[in-house]
C-alpha cells in the first residue's frame, strides 16, 4: 500500500478510535449507573468498555504498543465521559434506551476502526473481518459481564454480532471494489448502524435455533 495512503488512513483510524472510545465510555458509565457504582466504578467501567475491544484487537494483530498505551489521553477521555454520565444519568428518562442507541453508534464506529487497522497492517480478508468484529463487540461484552447485565452480544434478538459482521464485510467488499479505503470504512460503519437501528426500531432478527426432540425408535 502506498505510504501516503497508509498515513492518511492512519489519521482516519485515529479519529475512529477516538470516537469509539468516547461513545463506548458513555455506555460503560451508563451500565455503572444502572449498577449504582461509585465514581471510581464509573471510571473503571467507562475505561474497560472504551478500550477493551481495541486492546484485544491489537494483541491479536501483534501491534506494539497497544493503541491506548501509545495514546494515553484516550483513558482521560473515557474518564471525562464517566464524570459526565455520573452527573447527568439521573436526568435521563430511560437509561437503558440511551445505552442501546449509544452502543449502536459506538459499534458503527469501532467496527470500521478494527477493519482499518487490519487493512493498514496488510492482513488478509478473514483477519480483516475478525479484527472489525473483535473491536466492535469485545468492549461491550466485557462491560455487560462486569456490570452483571445479560451481554448484548449473546442476545439473538439484538443481532449484535450479525451487525458487526455485516459492517465489516461491507467495508471489505467496498475496498475490494476499488473505493478509497476511508470511504469503504465509512460505508461499513453506516451498514452497522442501519442494521442495528433496524433491530431497535423494527425488531429485525434472524431465526433462532430450536432443537427438535430426539427421535424414538419404534
Amino acid at each position: 500500500m502506498n505510504p501516503d495512503i497508509v498515513e492518511k488512513l492512519g489519521t482516519y483510524i485515529w479519529a475512529l478510535d477516538y470516537g469509539s472510545v468516547l461513545v463506548f465510555a458513555l455506555t460503560g458509565a451508563l451500565v455503572a449507573s444502572r449498577a449504582q457504582l461509585d465514581m471510581i466504578g464509573f471510571v473503571f467501567m467507562a475505561a474497560l468498555t472504551a478500550v477493551g475491544g481495541g486492546t484485544l484487537r491489537d494483541l491479536v494483530l501483534g501491534r506494539d504498543p497497544v493503541f491506548w498505551v501509545a495514546q494515553p489521553e484516550l483513558i482521560l477521555i473515557a474518564a471525562a465521559a464517566a464524570f459526565v454520565v455520573y452527573w447527568t444519568a439521573p436526568m435521563l428518562e430511560s437509561r437503558y434506551r440511551w445505552l442501546l442507541w449509544l452502543d449502536a453508534v459506538a459499534l458503527a464506529v469501532a467496527v470500521p476502526a478494527g477493519v482499518g487497522v487490519a487493512i493498514a497492517g496488510g492482513f488478509g480478508p478473514v483477519i480483516v473481518v475478525m479484527a472489525g468484529v473483535i473491536t466492535g463487540t469485545m468492549g461491550g461484552l466485557m462491560r455487560d459481564v462486569v456490570g452483571n447485565e445479560v451481554p448484548m452480544v449473546l442476545k439473538g434478538s439484538e443481532l449484535y454480532l450479525t451487525c458487526a459482521f455485516g459492517g465489516a464485510v461491507t467495508a471489505l467488499l467496498l475496498a475490494w471494489l476499488g473505493l478509497p479505503t476511508a470511504i469503504a470504512l465509512t460505508g461499513g460503519g453506516f451498514a452497522v448502524f442501519l442494521l442495528r437501528a433496524g433491530t431497535l426500531i423494527w425488531g429485525w432478527s434472524l431465526p433462532a435455533y430450536k432443537p427438535r426432540p430426539p427421535r424414538t425408535r419404534g
